[in-house]
């Protein structure tokens, strides 16, 4: 599949640019290419995996020009970089704006002017009726990115996007919180027990992407059916793991969060097809000639009802535990606090 060919991972630094990295070092592909802003987290790379197939660039998907210097030669282009945090958003929307929505047509726009032959555009549950900034730009991320896919034949520069859940353990999410906290002998902070997510590990995100690399057709979004588990569970799941006694502190929701998360909204799961563990939704490839449809319609759809992390299978605090155990970061951070105990 990536026999001999490059591959330029945008925000290559973060959680699953690594992931990505550990995927395929070991494969015959020729080449990994990081563009990323941030040259400590580059430099950190590359004396941690000091291989020369990984090739670093310095840049911002807000720069087109720097995008452009680092696309010659590249086949595929895994489109990661992004602002995801809720409530730095919600405060600083313009820049989500810049970095998810401006940034992901840049990137676009250097893809098929290098002739780039795949581009996977990664986005999130938030996206699917978005209620904060960083959904809603995700969510216009993922417009921007359909209907660029409709400008370019998929021969010459296939486009499509991934949507997926919170992904356990990547930097920034609840879990090393939930760690540092415990470590540290203070109260676990949750927002809402009751609040439910999707679940997945970074080697699923990973699945997924690959899974869209096969699959998609030009335009799609893939899916993953993901489970999900409410906040207070997995607080306690974490506990349990870690042998503490920890209390608990309820802090109440936060700037522009959801009780429950969406995967598939009820429109797209009217005409979503369903391939196994994941879903596919194929992009309208309808024309602005919106007259044909008045006068010839359009195939009726049944109204399915929304996939949401309060609908999908709610893990129980043992389910939850053993799939925290399945991942390394948790069975490092469990032998480190062992020795301290």
């Amino acid at each position: 599949m990536f026999n001999n060919k490059i591959l330029l991972i945008t925000g290559g630094t973060g959680s699953f640019g690594n992931a990505v990295l550990k995927k395929f070092l070991n494969t015959d592909i020729a080449e990994i290419r990081i563009f990323s802003r941030d040259e400590k987290k580059q430099d950190d790379m590359r004396h941690h995996y000091k291989n020369e197939k990984i090739k670093y660039y310095i840049g911002d998907v807000r720069d087109i020009q720097s995008l452009n210097d680092a696309m010659y030669g590249v086949d595929y282009i895994f489109h990661a970089a992004a602002l995801k945090q809720v409530p730095s958003c919600e405060f600083f929307p313009i820049e989500a704006v810049a970095t998810n929505v401006l940034g992901t047509n840049n990137v676009l726009t250097a893809a098929i002017a290098a002739g780039v032959k795949k581009v996977i555009c990664l986005s999130t549950d938030k996206a699917a009726y978005p209620v904060n900034a960083m959904g809603t730009s995700k969510a216009m991320m993922e417009k921007v990115f359909v209907a660029k896919a409709r400008t370019i034949p998929a021969n010459k520069t296939l486009i499509c996007g991934t949507r997926y859940g919170n992904v356990l353990c990547s930097r920034g999410s609840v879990v090393p919180l939930f760690i540092e906290q415990i470590k540290a002998g203070k109260p676990l902070t949750i927002t809402e027990p009751n609040m439910t997510r999707f679940i997945m590990s970074l080697d699923e995100a990973v699945e997924l992407v690959l899974f869209a690399f096969e699959h998609a057709e030009t335009g799609d979004i893939m899916v993953q059916k993901a489970p999900a588990s409410t906040i207070g569970d997995l607080a306690q799941a974490v506990k349990e793991l870690f042998n503490a006694d920890s209390e608990t502190k309820i802090i109440g929701i936060r700037h522009g969060e959801k009780m429950h998360e969406t995967l598939l909204t009820n429109e797209e799961c009217a005409h979503a097809i369903d391939m196994g563990n994941f879903y596919r939704v194929p992009a309208d490839k309808r024309g602005l000639n919106y007259d044909k449809y008045f006068t010839e319609g359009n195939e009726g759809r049944t109204q399915l009802t929304e996939f949401n992390s309060n609908n999908t299978e709610l893990l129980n605090v043992e389910q939850v535990k053993a799939k925290l155990l399945a991942l390394q970061y948790i069975k490092n951070e469990l032998l480190t606090w062992g020795k301290k105990q």
